[in-house]
């Protein structure tokens, strides 16, 4: 069997354990037996071939995979658009109940309903953003209010 065909079956192997584990690991060790592939297929002995994967799979892992881990865990405060409200507080300003209300988060005024519906916050209580519902900011009322 042609040295290629060895690495194309282990960089598929690798890939198929990948979509199981999704450790990112594995990914990146196929994508070095891909570089392995490509030298065995350009006729070099085995040894450049190994030489390729091992330099391959320390190049990625090294390199690649503290980026996308760093990216992966994103800290609260880098997050934008609706997903940087929820765990901020707020103003009622109207009374808030099931179904409707207004409350204030940082200079907006947002169109509110209560995360329990039988509770009824009134105007002017400081409420905690559970979630972001479309439009709608889904609260919870301080203990302290």
């Amino acid at each position: 069997m042609a040295d290629w065909l060895v690495w194309m079956i282990v960089a598929g192997a690798l890939a198929a354990a990948e979509v199981m584990t999704l450790t990112l690991v594995l990914g990146m060790l196929a994508v070095a037996g891909l570089a392995a592939a490509v030298v065995a297929g350009i006729g070099a002995p085995a040894a450049v071939q190994i030489g390729a994967f091992a330099g391959g799979s320390v190049l990625l892992l090294g390199v690649v995979r503290p980026v996308a881990r760093r990216h992966r865990h994103m800290p609260v405060a880098l997050r934008t658009g609706t997903a940087a409200l929820v765990g901020r507080r707020g103003i009622a300003v109207t009374a808030i109940d099931g179904t409707s209300g207004q409350v204030r988060i940082g200079g907006e005024t947002w169109s509110a309903r209560c995360y329990d519906d039988s509770q009824l916050i009134p105007a002017g209580a400081a409420v905690d953003i559970a979630q972001i519902d479309g439009a709608t900011a889904v609260v919870i009322p301080l203990e302290s209010s």
